[in-house]
C-alpha cells in the first residue's frame, strides 16, 4: 500500500485560513464575552479567547515551518474573514435590538458557528500531520496535539450552552451550566453521552 499523499497547495491554503479563523475568532470571543449573562458561560468564554491566542501564535508557527507570511491573503481566507465578521454584527445587532438573554443566546450560535469551523480545519490538519513526513511532519503533529484538545472543548461545550440557553428561551427547564460542563465532555461520543443524561440532571 503506497504512502497517502496530500496536495501542498491546498496545506497552505488550510494553513492560512486556519491563521483567519484564529484571528476572527479572537473577535467573536471578545464581542460573545460582553453578550454573556451568565457568569460560568462568560468565565467560560474568557478562557477560551485566550486560548484561541495561543492558537493564533501556534498558527503563526505553522506558517514559518511552510515559508508562509501569516498575512498573507487567498480568496478562501476572505471568505473565512467575511464570515468572522458577520458573525460579529450580528452579535452587535442583537445587543443593540433584542434583550439580554436573546442577545447571550445569539453570541452562542456565533460562537457555535465559529468553532465549528475551527474544530474542522484542525481535524483536517491532523490529516495532513498522520501522512506528512520529516520536519513538517514533525510540526504538524505537534501544532495538531497542543491545540486538538481545546478545540474539542470549545466546540462542545458551547453547543451545550447553545442548547440549554434555547431551552430556557423557550421557557422550559435547563440544565444550566449544560451536561457538557458539568461532565466535562472532550470528545463527541462524550458529547452525546452527557446530553442524553440531561433529563436525569433537571
Amino acid at each position: 500500500m503506497s504512502k497517502a499523499r496530500y496536495d501542498s497547495q491546498q496545506l497552505n491554503d488550510l494553513v492560512l485560513q486556519m491563521m483567519e479563523t484564529e484571528l476572527g475568532g479572537e473577535q467573536v470571543y471578545r464581542t460573545a464575552i460582553e453578550c454573556a449573562i451568565h457568569p460560568d458561560l462568560k468565565e467560560e468564554w474568557e478562557e477560551y479567547l485566550q486560548e484561541t491566542l495561543t492558537h493564533q501564535h501556534v498558527v503563526r508557527s505553522l506558517c514559518d515551518t511552510l515559508g508562509l507570511s501569516p498575512d498573507t491573503q487567498t480568496p478562501t481566507r476572505m471568505v473565512v474573514k467575511h464570515i468572522g465578521e458577520s458573525l460579529v454584527k450580528a452579535m452587535q445587532l442583537a445587543r443593540k435590538e433584542a434583550g439580554p438573554a436573546a442577545a447571550q443566546l445569539v453570541a452562542a450560535e456565533c460562537v457555535v458557528h465559529a468553532e465549528t469551523k475551527d474544530h474542522a480545519n484542525w481535524e483536517l490538519l491532523g490529516k495532513v500531520a498522520e501522512v506528512a513526513t520529516g520536519d513538517l511532519g514533525k510540526a504538524l503533529k505537534a501544532a495538531h496535539q497542543a491545540v486538538e484538545k481545546d478545540e474539542d472543548h470549545h466546540l462542545y461545550h458551547t453547543k451545550g450552552w447553545c442548547r440549554e440557553l434555547a431551552i430556557e428561551a423557550l421557557g422550559m427547564p435547563a440544565v444550566l451550566p449544560p451536561p457538557e460542563e458539568v461532565k466535562n465532555v472532550e470528545t463527541a461520543i462524550g458529547a452525546s453521552r452527557a446530553e442524553q443524561q440531561r433529563a436525569a440532571m433537571l
